[in-house]
């Protein structure tokens, strides 16, 4: 039986000052009038570069973030790695759009691909669409409008920088995970994902396209790509994630007058995640499951199902995974239980990262009971060792 109250496993890889300094960060982003105050400060210091590291880097950045570079997060990774936990590197640099930054955020990913093609401590490669073009190529494309010469030929070179990543990918044997985003870029996003799946997912799951659960349609585009698959002879990598622009989505929809693309509640976001899990497992000779979450129940669940279609834990058409610095009694419970589980790990330099991290303490404040959990558990671990030690 696997327990996600079990803290000693939880925590077993974190210090006693580790621990504390966790603490001291739940408990202060759980008050979203200081995650907005500290928001807004960060913001003014880095348009007006000032210093921030010093105050950053021991807290939120060391708790959320692997490293500055691929080199200084082989720590992390090699302390994951003991527990049967894997690492995934994931450059978080958002939200940069010149040529020169989009090339740099090419070259680096394309760094952090053959970087994990030598380690088997990273079990996937990951990017971020957005990453590797202007946007508002991504967005016309996925309305369907027609580009300009110019614009074509900059969406013909993200598909070039795609299909590079994925090729080093094939070349190294390594999964890749191609992150979801809004809904307004995705329809293109799905499209040249589905081309590099037919191109290098001949024989396995290379290539793993993302599908948000929280919107609506994305089951039903799975079974779509799902029988795509069997006409075209191709496999399906699916991580199914929750979403996380909720906000965004219904704001956007609203203001230009279409239906939202978010289920209406979180029940109906939990019954299409669930059973995007379970379709999958039903087709698992064709489709690999990442299961990218951190609902103990959704987590439960695929545990049961493969239990009950004889799955073995260790079947690498099957991964678990959560986000680095969060629900580690999910993580390090299913690790030591036998099943693949991998953590996103970000890294970037510190000023680079921040929106990220700025991202995180917001979504923190705002997933009702998520920071709350993280410090019960943490409490519950700190009050065990005390009584261990007796201090």
């Amino acid at each position: 039986m696997i327990s996600f109250n079990d803290t000693q496993k939880a925590f077993k890889y974190k210090s006693n000052s580790e621990l504390k300094r966790a603490h001291f960060l739940f408990n202060s982003l759980k008050y979203p009038v200081f995650v907005t105050t500290g928001s807004v400060l960060i913001n003014i210091a880095l348009k007006l570069r000032i210093p921030i590291k010093w105050a950053v880097k021991p807290f939120i950045y060391k708790h959320f973030v692997g490293g500055e570079t691929l080199e200084d997060s082989i720590t992390a990774i090699d302390t994951l790695a003991k527990y049967n936990v894997k690492s995934i590197l994931d450059f978080s640099v958002e939200g940069k759009e010149t040529d020169k930054e989009i090339e740099r955020a090419f070259n680096e990913t394309l760094r952090a691909v053959e970087f994990a093609g030598g380690n088997s401590n990273i079990p996937f490669a990951v990017f971020k669409p957005t990453a590797l073009t202007k946007s508002y190529i991504l967005e016309k494309r996925s309305l369907n409008k027609e580009l300009t010469n110019d614009e074509l030929k900059e969406f013909n070179l993200f598909e070039e920088r795609v299909d590079k990543l994925c090729s080093t990918a094939f070349k190294n044997n390594k999964p890749i995970l191609i992150d979801a985003e809004d809904s307004w870029f995705q329809n293109a996003i799905d499209e040249v994902t589905e081309r590099m799946m037919v191109k290098y997912n001949r024989e396995k799951a290379i290539v793993y396209n993302t599908l948000q659960m929280y919107r609506t349609g994305r089951l039903e585009y799975l079974e779509k790509l799902h029988n795509k698959s069997i006409e075209m002879g191709f496999y399906v990598g699916a991580k199914f994630v929750r979403g996380a622009y909720m906000e965004k989505e219904r704001e956007r929809a609203e203001k230009h007058g279409y239906p939202s693309p978010i289920q209406p509640d979180k029940q109906a976001t939990d019954n299409n995640y669930n059973s995007g899990l379970e379709y999958s497992m039903l087709h698992i000779d064709r489709i690999s499951i990442f299961n990218g979450t951190h609902n103990e129940d959704s987590c439960m669940l695929l545990v049961d199902l493969m239990d009950k279609a004889g799955i073995k834990p260790t079947d690498e058409r099957v991964w678990f995974s959560q986000l680095y610095g969060m629900s580690d009694n999910i993580s390090f419970n299913i690790a030591d239980a036998g099943y693949n589980v991998a953590k996103y790990l970000p890294y970037g330099p510190v000023n680079d990262v921040m929106p990220y991290l700025l991202r995180r303490a917001t979504e923190n404040t705002s997933v009702k009971g998520q920071t709350g959990r993280e410090l019960s558990l943490i409490l519950k671990e700190i009050k065990r060792r005390k009584n261990d030690t007796g201090k």
